[in-house]
């Protein structure tokens, strides 16, 4: 969400009216100062969706989307009633309780391992400019303001402005893979204005930029050094994830870290999936549900016409006599009868307590656990574990093991992503002699100078 800050009197026409009166104001090397007037997002990041206090309310209210739980549910409330309970009450809820403590247990340990992957990513280190030298500090109290190093090979850890780099033409090359999925290198540049602030080892200097936003092709700044206004703009950012390739370092200064960077705001919550199977269940249990009504109120109707039929004889009839004729306690004792309107009503309830198995809640059980199963087969797998780089499969989320493998549409931006365009010699032949082939192939007559004969290459393409 945004945050309040402070506004500034006056900015340059190259933004835009919305922020023309708010830019950012970032203090180079001063982060106490960038951030005492503006309240800024510290470089923490968390992708999970869940809490310690917001588990177990958020979890149930993403369970209950099911509308098999939601019904069974229903079904567990009326059997808590005393003239509709058919089985036992704390029995019947005994079934819906262990399919939400099955999941409930499988989600919460998919989020840990969401929280385990944050805790890993925010303890990451990289070297920023402290009391004059670089050292080391976690990326998750990383701050906007300070000068950050990276090295050769190593990742952002926040959306920065070159100052300098390791060319003296200021050119750094980076890999954007984790933003855009293109595995080209893309070049930066760093003003020559900063990189003499590099050598001299004077990082002083204000930054107004735009405030956080979701584009990562755009990035609209200037810099006040030395009573110079300097422009900057897309190639003089790099971004949070991107990786430095065929650059020995690069210093930059932190303008957006931790959720307002532009990676991080492109990113959404991850939402609670479901597989096409349990959308078809949806739809059958809409169906079972209608026909269960249907059915119910049948025999509520079929109830009513008895109950209105026999109204005079009800003193005498078994469960609807008037008072128990009987030598125990109970002798004389008046009947729970609720009146004509109210037995039709609780014989409907009942019907729905009865017929509840046209919905099987074991069916959902079992899902639960199959599907933890087949994880845990999935997972170790030996087949599918790759020794080079030390990794095996990863089942991020398993609500929707059943969908693995099933592709209906595929979109492609061309060729190369779905085939492998490499190109294999399969024959030639040369002066009449055959190679790269068992096939026969006749010598041809050949006349004249060498020069003048004629050769024949032969390549295949497969795809």
């Amino acid at each position: 969400p945004p945050r309040g800050r402070n506004k500034s009197s006056h900015f340059e026409d190259l933004f835009s009216s919305e922020q023309e009166h708010d830019p950012r104001l970032i203090h180079i090397n001063d982060p106490v100062r960038t951030n005492d007037r503006y309240e800024f997002t510290g470089n923490e990041i968390r992708t999970s969706k869940y809490t310690l206090i917001t588990f177990l309310p958020k979890n149930l209210f993403i369970q209950f989307h099911r509308l098999a739980y939601v019904y069974f549910l229903v079904i567990a409330a009326l059997n808590q009633l005393p003239p509709l309970a058919v089985f036992g009450r704390t029995a019947s809820l005994f079934p819906l309780l262990f399919v939400l403590f099955v999941t409930a247990i499988k989600d919460g340990y998919e989020d840990w391992r969401r929280h385990r992957s944050d805790r890993n990513e925010n303890n990451r280190e990289a070297l920023v400019l402290q009391h004059g030298d670089f050292r080391s500090k976690k990326w998750k109290h990383i701050c906007a303001g300070e000068v950050v190093k990276i090295h050769s090979n190593e990742t952002m850890p926040c959306d920065m402005v070159l100052l300098g780099t390791s060319d003296p033409n200021g050119i750094a090359y980076i890999q954007t893979m984790n933003l855009d999925g293109e595995s080209n290198l893309k070049t930066r540049y760093a003003r020559q204005e900063t990189v003499t602030m590099i050598s001299h080892s004077s990082y002083l200097g204000l930054i107004k930029c735009e405030q956080p936003n979701r584009n990562i092709y755009e990035f609209t700044a200037t810099m006040e050094l030395n009573n110079q206004r300097i422009p900057l703009g897309q190639s003089n950012i790099v971004l949070r994830g991107c990786q430095l390739k065929n650059t020995e370092w690069i210093i930059g200064v932190v303008v957006y870290a931790g959720q307002e960077t532009k990676a991080m705001l492109n990113s959404t919550i991850s939402r609670s999936k479901s597989s096409n199977l349990e959308s078809y269940m949806n739809r059958e249990t809409l169906w079972l549900s209608a026909f269960l009504l249907i059915t119910c109120s049948v025999v509520a109707t079929g109830m009513g016409v008895w109950l209105f039929k026999n109204t005079k004889n009800l003193d005498a009839l078994p469960y609807y006599r008037r008072k128990y004729f009987t030598f125990g306690r109970e002798n004389r004792k008046d009947f729970e009868f609720y009146g004509l309107a109210l037995e039709i009503f609780f014989s409907f309830l009942s019907s729905v307590i009865i017929f509840q198995i046209m919905i099987p809640i074991s069916l959902y059980i079992t899902m639960e656990l199959v599907r933890v199963g087949q994880s845990y087969f999935m997972i170790g797998d030996t087949r599918m574990y790759d020794s080079s780089s030390g990794s095996r499969f990863q089942c991020r989320s398993l609500n929707i093991n059943e969908d693995l493998g099933q592709i209906r549409y595929i979109f492609s931006d061309k060729t190369g992503t779905l085939t492998q365009n490499k190109m294999e010699f399969q024959q030639a032949s040369i002066y009449g002699r055959n190679y790269g082939s068992s096939l026969q192939s006749h010598r041809a007559n050949m006349t004249g100078s060498p020069s003048q004969k004629s050769m024949l290459m032969h390549y295949s393409w497969h795809f």
